[in-house]
């Protein structure tokens, strides 16, 4: 029993615990769900902070379980990305969590809701935690249903016609893409016989069925990911469901499936990539930032004006493809813009995570407090919630990219990256993606600046349910600060660190999907 307790079993750890504590949960008493579930969330950060600060000391991790190796056993990594995903999951899923016991006990009070919150709460954040550190593509295909499965529940949750009606549209898309992806790794193993991302690696040839699956697999994702044209399940999902549940969803559930294909891009698809699937990728992103941006421009509804931005956000993520997937006749060690891109990129991941938790979080406190989410609710906000109308600013400063923000530095490597790799041609949809979200920022606080002749008396809302909101808008300001730690611990212990200190293209293959 002592062995479980070693330093080695920790990713091991980082599953049982949040899955242990949805089975306390649903065994449970409903009224002692909301602190028994803050307390295992806190617990989650303990484990957290303990997982970076062991892969700073140790640097990656494989853990084979039961000491069986793969390809009979299965075996879980931890490296400095992995870690980086689990500390801004607990991060921001603690936060949530505090302000979801705030909610469901002095705002909404439903047991029925807010027994089912906790538990499923915890199996997403156990799956989260199983997608960061399974190494083999079978398990993901696992963990991905069990976070589908529980994101759907969790955004059907208020028991709406709208939520139910778009709850079943994320359900539709979730499984596609599940089933997308499984018959991608099906044709994989076939063509291998091994399912270890590593072994697979050195086994995999160029083909057509290799071809064929990598599509298969990387639609499949997109889908889960909301990526233009394959978003229409997430404003509907988003905007409808409880704000707690709208936070954890934009926030840390699409930044999972973005995980998935960022390292089987860089780890495993290499062989049959070529400089145009990078292109076709980055159009993707391009048309996301654009056109999310724009249908968030035209929202009347400021929950809706959070979710289209959110398809606008994401877009940003896949300009980082075109700039580490090279031609095959490229020459290793003139690649110095590929670790800006591939910081910036993570970058984007964490601003993002805090500012639109944030985002969704104080929109949750405006609804509270006016009864409607309508632009109109905003006018004179600043004098009558100052607080949440300042978390909306700086959530907005950092998704604008202004500094000192999380979004400015995340913006401002992927642009030098971009520039410096010569792709000049995605400068003007960066650009032009920052001014649009300026102008539905802007537009939110110039209603709250605004004074309303015939004022509606306000809900009285939590104290605690601002300061939330409030702390994740100031995360997404701070993170910009420890840069340099977070860029060493990306580079010095992750797989895709080893190939850009080298110089090297992350995929050379000869032939395209």
């Amino acid at each position: 029993m002592s062995a479980l307790w070693q330093a080695d079993n920790l990713p091991v750890w980082l599953v049982v615990w949040p899955t242990f504590g949805a089975i306390v949960l649903f065994l449970l008493p409903a009224r002692w769900r909301g602190m028994t579930g803050v307390s295992f969330a806190l617990a989650n950060g303990v484990l957290a902070l303990v997982t970076v600060f062991f892969v700073m000391e140790v640097g990656v991790l494989r853990q084979e379980i039961g000491g069986w190796a793969p390809p009979l056993g299965i075996a879980l990594a931890l490296d400095g990305l992995s870690a980086l995903f689990i500390l801004m999951t607990a991060v921001v899923g603690g936060v949530v969590s505090v302000y979801a016991k705030i909610y469901f006990t002095q705002v909404v009070v439903d047991s029925a809701r807010s027994s089912l919150f906790w538990p499923l709460w915890l199996f997403l954040w156990a799956g989260l935690h199983g997608l960061y550190l399974a190494n083999d593509l079978f398990n993901l295909y696992v963990v991905i249903e069990v976070i589908g499965i529980a994101a759907v529940a969790l955004a059907v949750l208020s028991g709406k016609t709208r939520a139910m009606i778009a709850g079943l549209r994320y359900l539709i898309a979730a499984v596609a893409g599940s089933l997308a992806y499984l018959m991608g790794v099906a044709l994989l193993y076939g063509s291998t016989g091994v399912l270890d991302i590593d072994l697979m690696a050195e086994r995999l040839e160029p083909g057509l069925t290799t071809r064929v699956a990598i599509a298969l697999m990387l639609g499949g994702l997109l889908v889960k990911t909301a990526v233009f044209p394959l978003h229409f399940w997430l404003p509907p999902a988003h905007s409808s469901a409880e704000p707690p549940v709208s936070a954890i969803l934009s926030a840390l559930v699409l930044k999972g499936t973005f995980f998935v294909i960022l390292r089987l891009w860089t780890e495993l698809f290499g062989v049959s990539l070529t400089f145009m699937a990078g292109q076709m990728v980055g159009v993707l992103g391009a048309c996301a930032v654009v056109w999310g941006s724009f249908q968030a421009l035209r929202q009347e509804r400021l929950k809706l004006v959070v979710a289209h931005s959110s398809v606008a956000q994401i877009g940003y993520l896949f300009l980082l493809f075109p700039l580490i997937t090279v031609p095959a006749t490229a020459v290793a060690g003139g690649f110095e813009w590929a670790p800006l891109a591939w910081s910036g990129a993570v970058y984007q991941v964490l601003a993002h995570g805090f500012a639109k938790a944030a985002f969704f979080l104080a929109i949750g406190v405006l609804v509270m407090a006016t009864g409607n989410d309508h632009k109109a609710s905003m006018l004179n906000m600043v004098g009558r919630l100052p607080m949440t109308t300042f978390a909306i600013g700086l959530a907005g400063v950092s998704l604008i990219g202004l500094p000192p923000s999380g979004g400015f530095l995340a913006k401002w490597m992927l642009l030098s990256a971009i520039i410096s790799s010569g792709q000049w041609w995605w400068v003007p949809f960066v650009l032009v993606g920052s001014l649009m979200t300026a102008g539905y920022v802007f537009m939110i606080l110039r209603l709250a600046f605004a004074p309303s002749q015939h004022e509606a008396e306000l809900k009285s809302v939590p104290r605690g349910l601002q300061v939330c909101a409030l702390l994740l808008a100031v995360g997404a300001i701070l993170i910009a600060f420890p840069a340099e730690w977070v860029i060493d611990l990306l580079e010095g212990t992750s797989t895709f660190g080893e190939v850009v200190r080298a110089g090297a293209p992350v995929n050379s293959g000869e032939v395209g999907p």
